[in-house]
């Protein structure tokens, strides 16, 4: 049983255009993570960029500083893990299983 050579390219620029795709849907998508009872929201982009951060103003107590300030690491780091579950499940139903191949970049 050979493999075609031709077909393997094709499969391969195939896969190309539909990761390229998928990456430039992982930029415009958006997952958001709030804490604090709503009172920080921390927004990424699918492609892992912080683009948005919203604070309620009665989440800003001069004297609860580093409370604020954990809730805004709380948010971030959720929005972050959230947008790599979305990169993984999106870019894995494209490579499929070419993980197990060894091969760089899947």
């Amino acid at each position: 049983m050979s493999l075609d050579p031709q077909k393997m390219m094709q499969m391969a620029a195939q896969m190309q255009a539909e990761m390229a795709s998928a990456q430039a849907a992982l930029g415009e998508a958006r997952v958001e993570a709030t804490v604090g009872g709503g009172m920080v929201k921390a927004i990424a982009s699918g492609n892992g960029d912080l683009v948005g951060i919203e604070i309620k103003p009665e989440a800003v107590d001069p004297d609860e500083v580093e409370l604020l300030q954990d809730m805004v690491l709380a948010a971030v780091t959720e929005a972050f893990r959230q947008a790599a579950a979305m990169q993984q499940e999106r870019m894995g139903a494209i490579t499929g299983g070419l993980g197990g191949l060894g091969l760089p970049g899947f």
